[in-house]
């Protein structure tokens, strides 16, 4: 069984995320999806929160799960029997860090690949970024958010997760 994780801060997950995923999962026999938490960041979202918002937006993906990461991807994915991590370009930018990260992770871990896929054109100008700042000013995430994820976030700001 070949497992892939794919890795971020997801704060929020987007539909360009779940396109990823949803690529990620047509390849590989299971999916991790890994929610990272990076003590340089500060996120809009609790761990806990962006756990949940990526449980939603993939609740229709049979072989994917989501799991926390506060260490080193790579040992994540080793821990996870990961044959590859699984990450989303958008552009050149994108590429070279990416490409910078894999022969990183790879110097970590040598039985383990990266998969770039590029970004479909319609994802490709969606950010977790520019997504915060539209609910900061409380404007539609239509198109921007998977519509479960939307659902979990008003769940979570009722404070019914």
């Amino acid at each position: 069984m070949k497992t892939a994780v794919c890795p971020g801060s997801f704060d929020p997950i987007t539909t360009g995320h779940l396109d990823l995923v949803e690529r990620a999962a047509a390849i590989f026999d299971e999916v991790v999806v890994c929610v990272m938490v990076n003590a340089e960041k500060r996120p809009m979202f609790s761990l806990e929160e962006r756990l949940a918002l990526v449980r939603a937006a993939a609740a229709h993906l049979p072989n994917v799960r989501a799991a926390a990461c506060a260490g080193l991807l790579a040992d994540f994915a080793r821990e996870n029997g990961a044959a590859a991590l699984v990450k989303g370009v958008r552009g050149c930018v994108d590429f070279d860090m990416e490409y910078q990260m894999a022969q990183i992770n790879r110097s970590l871990c040598p039985a383990l690949d990266t998969v770039l896929l590029p970004a479909r054109p319609e994802h490709a100008h969606i950010s977790s970024t520019m997504v915060r700042e539209m609910l900061r000013h409380r404007q539609s995430l239509e198109g921007r958010m998977p519509p479960a994820a939307v659902e979990a976030l008003l769940r979570i700001r009722e404070g019914k997760v």
